[in-house]
């Protein structure tokens, strides 16, 4: 195995690749043998370091760390020269701003310990040579050599892993299902198809430490007697399929994949199969149908999968984090595992945070953590220094919680106990300038969107949700929507066939809950209480700060504006659009909004 002095990270963010990010990799290969420094240093892609549109392309030297951007393949022959035979930092294609390493993941930060996100951004992950000097496949060899099947399941059992997709169910005892199903073959699947607006946790784990998810697959499949697996993985995340493949090939040539692995009688091969976009597909059966090659609707359960799966053959599913998780478990021990996270919920697990925080990204945080050590702690607080309004949890079936709740702890039941959700792991934090009727009616638009159509309340429930919330937000509530809302949300969540229909409603109904206040005021009063809904808002301008500048008169795409020059400028409500372009250049603060 290969020890390099040197470690060249290349962003190949899409915007980087763009602007030539695979032509400086070839450049670097090409210079690093003509220098001969070949065995010295080594090009490694990742999937982002600093601002592709600010700096791409980019690369990341270690271990001096130095952030080299804007780069052409003409600056590769000197660069290489200066900085890897000489030893000599080349100062013009230094980034002159301070260092980010990564925009989407960085260092360890505050409270946050790092299970399945240990690998991201510190090794090759189209380099099996590097996930298996980190201890990589170690798991897998102690489970074919010294561990029963029925030892594997009790292992994950005494660890009190759950499902990182949502649900929570655990993980053992969802093994132990398949292991019990007499019907053979058995299959196994890893639902990649993240879809919750905002979350991006397994990509990143899948492109940037794609062995720690096969190696949890191939245990998985050990565990329950599985002969073939499938990564459903969305099209929308190139670079991961890519990086799969790539991974599931080496893992073959190392006889970690295919016909009696390392030997041991044990066989199981797996392949990627993609996703063509569709959200509903992140549940199991509705995923299951798509891989057979059938239109992506969810069916009823019971039988569940683990009895009746793929091929109507007992199938175990579960999402990435769970299946990288494993290979950590076993080589680690169950107890680690369960000492960190509470009584029932053990653990770590990863969040996409996301909103009006000062500090957005992924982080990896032991359950149990409450909401405020994230927002304040890890997030650095609400931005701009505005105020806390709420934090939407769960993804678009999840729930928006007040300040109220800010010190639940996160953990798969006192979200529930307050009507929140855990979810997959998206959490987007929202300022005391959001518009909370607005937000409801934006995830119903998804929600609805994304409705496969297959029952009535779903398909019909969540487009009469969406009329009623658009009619409010345009001002045109009446008296009774208030009512309908809930009625409306009580027959969906209880007569829809799968969970995104018996979730849509979550984030209309917590809305309702903590922020009732907002619908009045949008129905019965005619007003946005935080001037977000267009409809319900009105520009004036102020004859104690008007200048009489006339620029927003200029900038006034439909002319709405008049005054003369030096005098005090005068909005036509009739003509206004309520595009606020005028409170956007007006450099006096003169454009109020009423």
């Amino acid at each position: 195995m290969a020890f390099f002095r040197s470690h060249i990270l290349v962003s190949v963010d899409p915007e980087c690749l763009k602007r030539g990010a695979h032509d400086i990799v070839d450049h670097l290969h090409d210079e690093l043998v003509a220098q001969g420094l070949i065995d010295e240093v080594q090009v490694l892609e990742t999937s982002r370091i600093g601002d592709p549109y600010a700096y791409g392309p980019d690369i990341m030297v270690y271990p001096e760390g130095v952030h080299y951007v804007n780069l052409t393949t003409n600056d590769i022959p000197y660069l290489v020269h200066e900085h890897f035979l000489k030893g000599r930092i080349v100062q013009k294609f230094v980034e002159q701003k301070p260092v980010v390493v990564d925009e989407e993941l960085g260092p360890p930060k505050p409270k946050e310990v790092r299970v399945v996100l240990r690998n991201c951004g510190k090794i090759d992950p189209n380099n099996i040579e590097d996930y298996i000097s980190e201890d990589g496949y170690l798991a897998l060899a102690k489970v074919l050599t010294e561990m029963s099947p029925e030892d594997v399941i009790e292992h994950i059992k005494r660890s009190g892993l759950r499902g990182r997709g949502g649900a929570g169910f655990p993980v053992g005892h969802k093994w132990q299902l398949a292991r019990a199903s007499q019907e053979t073959p058995k299959y196994l699947t890893c639902n990649a198809d993240e879809g919750d607006p905002g979350a991006f946790m397994n990509r990143r784990v899948l492109e940037g430490d794609p062995h720690s998810v096969l190696e949890g697959m191939i245990i998985a499949a050990y565990a329950i007697g599985a002969s073939r697996g499938y990564i459903y993985c969305r099209a929308e995340y190139p670079i991961a399929v890519k990086t799969l493949n790539i991974a599931i090939q080496q893992a073959r040539e190392f006889g970690f994949l295919g016909e009696n692995i390392l030997n041991s009688g044990f066989s199981f091969d797996l392949e990627v199969r993609m996703g063509a976009g569709a959200f509903v597909c992140g549940e199991e059966t509705a995923l299951i149908a798509s891989i057979e090659g059938k239109r992506g609707e969810p069916r009823p359960r019971p039988p569940f999968p683990t009895v009746k799966g793929l091929w109507n053959k007992p199938t175990n599913n579960n999402n990435v984090e769970s299946y990288a998780n494993v290979p950590q478990i076993i080589l680690r021990g169950a107890d680690w595992f369960a000492s960190m996270g509470t009584e029932k919920s053990k653990g770590t697990k990863t969040f996409a945070l996301a909103g009006d925080l000062n500090n957005t990204g992924l982080i990896e945080v032991p359950l149990g953590i409450t909401l405020r050590e994230i927002i304040y702690d890890i997030g650095g607080g609400i931005k701009d220094n505005k105020g806390f309004k709420a934090v939407q949890i769960g993804g678009p079936m999840g729930a928006c919680l007040p300040e109220k709740y800010l010190d639940v702890p996160i953990d798969y039941e006192s979200l529930l106990s307050v009507g929140g959700l855990m979810g997959s792991g998206g959490l987007i934090v929202l300022d005391d300038e959001t518009c909370m009727v607005d937000i409801a009616r934006y995830f119903m638009e998804f929600t609805q969107d994304e409705s496969c159509g297959k029952c009535v309340p779903c398909r019909v429930g969540t487009r009469r949700l969406l009329e009623t919330l658009e009619r409010i937000c345009k001002g045109q509530g009446r008296h009774g929507d208030i009512e309908l809302l809930e009625e409306l949300c009580e027959n969906i969540r209880s007569a829809s066939l799968c969970g995104l229909g018996q979730g849509a409603p979550n984030p209309v109904v917590s809305i309702l809950k903590h922020f009732r206040h907002e619908y009045e005021a949008h129905i019965y009063e005619k007003r946005c209480p935080a001037k977000v809904c267009r409809d319900l808002i009105s520009y004036e301008i102020s004859k104690d700060a008007c200048t009489g500048c006339t620029v927003c008169a200029r900038n006034c795409p439909v002319n709405a504006i008049s005054g003369e020059r030096r005098q005090t400028h005068y909005i036509d409500p009739d003509i206004c659009i309520r595009c606020g372009i005028c409170a956007q250049v007006c450099n006096f603060n003169a454009v109020m909004i009423k």
